[in-house]
């Protein structure tokens, strides 16, 4: 079976963004794990674009009627799992700034009080 033109052009971005990610990795710009999971998407994608019946055999051992709908149930997930993983890292990127604003009022209040000296 010939490739389609979508599969050429999906299969050959997706092995950009795959090799992006690795030098994400290697330049230290993202951690293994994050890099090992972008990663294990872009092949995944990669494999259900270039041969759609493993969608379609997976599907059927899960109990799902369509490839298509085990690749959407998936990508739900995955958006789930990155907007909480986003959500948490928001909260505690909050929680950072709001301990350092403390910390700076603190020393600032400290280091502009007026001393006994001044008083007299």
């Amino acid at each position: 079976m010939n490739p389609s033109l979508f599969q050429i052009l999906a299969v050959t971005v997706l092995g950009i963004l795959l090799a992006a990610t690795i030098a994400a990795v290697v330049r230290g710009s993202v951690s293994r794990r994050e890099g090992l999971l972008g990663g294990l998407i872009w092949l995944a994608a990669g494999v259900a674009i270039a041969w759609p019946k493993v969608t379609v055999k997976v599907a059927h051992a899960l109990g799902i009627g369509r490839g298509a709908d085990l690749v959407l149930y998936c990508a739900v997930v995955v958006m789930l799992v990155g907007f909480l993983m986003v959500y948490a890292r928001l909260r505690r990127l909050r929680r950072e700034v709001t301990l350092l604003v403390r910390h700076l009022a603190i020393r600032d209040a400290v280091s502009i009080a007026p001393s006994d000296k001044d008083e007299g």
